[in-house]
């Protein structure tokens, strides 16, 4: 397995052995040791699949008081996926990441504690799965707006045939230097 170091240290983009031939292939998506001695040394409590059509961009959520950091990939199709640093005393505050996660590249993005989670499905359709360090709770759960200028996520937006399609919640979303958030005490 190779690990990419991302532009905020803490994200890594993990690449999976995959082995392979003309019948097929097999990987391993997680195996405690191995990612333990990569950092990732957390008590995985919840997975989760989420499918989704083209253009359906889901975030930027968050949990907070009780974070959840995030081991994802792709299982059929590509996503744009992103992360961004919401922790208020992080050298890498409101900084983001985004890379292309695909069943094809096989590709895992590692997103801690601390950072806010979204993607744009740029395929027909994208079926993802991820683990996570802590249970959903509801009452808990934030959202950043997704196009907030103070970010400027480059979403690939010329991948997808319109605007962006968002849930409700997710048209809510608050910008990143919005005083309830940091009430929230997500950026601490």
């Amino acid at each position: 397995m190779e690990v990419e170091h991302t532009e905020i240290p803490e994200v890594l983009l993990i690449k999976p052995a995959v082995h392979g031939d003309e019948r097929g292939f097999f990987k391993e998506t997680f195996h405690r040791q191995r990612y333990a001695e990569l950092g990732i040394d957390r008590n995985f409590v919840q997975d989760n699949v989420s499918f989704s059509s083209r253009g359906v961009l889901r975030g930027l959520h968050y949990q907070w008081p009780r974070p959840q950091g995030k081991l994802l990939y792709v299982l059929q199709g590509e996503i744009f996926d992103v992360a961004v640093d919401i922790r208020a005393n992080s050298p890498t505050f409101g900084r983001w990441v985004g890379r292309f996660l695909s069943a094809d590249n096989h590709h895992q993005l590692w997103i801690p504690e601390g950072f806010a989670h979204g993607f744009l499905v740029t395929s027909d359709t994208a079926l993802i799965t991820y683990k996570c360090t802590d249970l959903y709770h509801p009452a808990d759960e934030g959202c950043v707006q997704w196009n907030d200028p103070a970010i400027a996520i480059d979403w690939p937006l010329d991948r997808i045939a319109s605007a962006p399609s968002l849930s409700g919640k997710d048209q809510q979303g608050k910008p990143l230097n919005d005083s309830a958030l940091t009430t929230l005490g997500a950026t601490e």
